[in-house]
């Protein structure tokens, strides 16, 4: 596809606000609609080169979805139906992921890292790091070095940030995507 798509899997409908702020930075002829993950099928997912992906962290660092007490499908749904051996190189993914620092300090955005992995995994190449300068948690298993593996929003005790945050990594991440998108032109 010549656009970047925005897909997201949320629980209480934060993860949807985010993508559709990162929607509004990108803009239409950028982007389309940000999609939630349980109305979409692998062959939606597969016909990007660029995207952007977001989710919830639910459980203990799980991946979310009913396993992990949602009460809708989600990223552990649409990953299972992936068909097998699926390789996702040559696709772009910017990762985003909501969590509550001082609610789970112990395991804050945790789940994002579980994304992450699956996707790299597959072949995907990901962008996004984000710095954990700025945050207060005692664990995350989304840490490497000294940043996220994609943009951590906390909109619980840091929404006075959100904004802020969201137009520094779009600027950073849009470059990277509609790079990709030339590429695969």
């Amino acid at each position: 596809m010549t656009k970047i798509a925005i897909f997201f899997g949320t629980e209480t409908g934060t993860t949807r606000l985010i993508a559709k702020k990162i929607h509004a930075r990108l803009g239409e002829a950028v982007a389309d609609k940000p999609v939630n993950v349980n109305r979409i099928q692998p062959e939606d997912f597969l016909k990007y080169d660029a995207l952007i992906l977001g989710t919830p962290s639910y459980g203990v660092g799980e991946i979310p979805g009913r396993s992990a007490g949602c009460l809708e499908a989600n990223w552990e749904e649409f990953l299972a139906k992936l068909p097998p051996h699926i390789r996702l190189d040559g696709k772009r993914i910017a990762l985003f992921g909501l969590g509550a620092q001082e609610r789970y300090s112990e395991r804050f955005a945790s789940s994002l890292r579980k994304l992450h992995d699956t996707l790299q995994a597959l072949g995907a190449e990901i962008i996004g790091a984000w710095p954990t300068t700025g945050y207060t948690f005692e664990y995350s298993a989304s840490v490497m070095g000294d940043h996220f593996v994609g943009l951590v929003i906390d909109q619980r005790t840091q929404g006075m940030f959100t904004e802020e945050r969201l137009d520094a990594w779009v600027a950073q991440v849009k470059p990277l995507l509609l790079e990709r998108l030339a590429q695969a032109a």
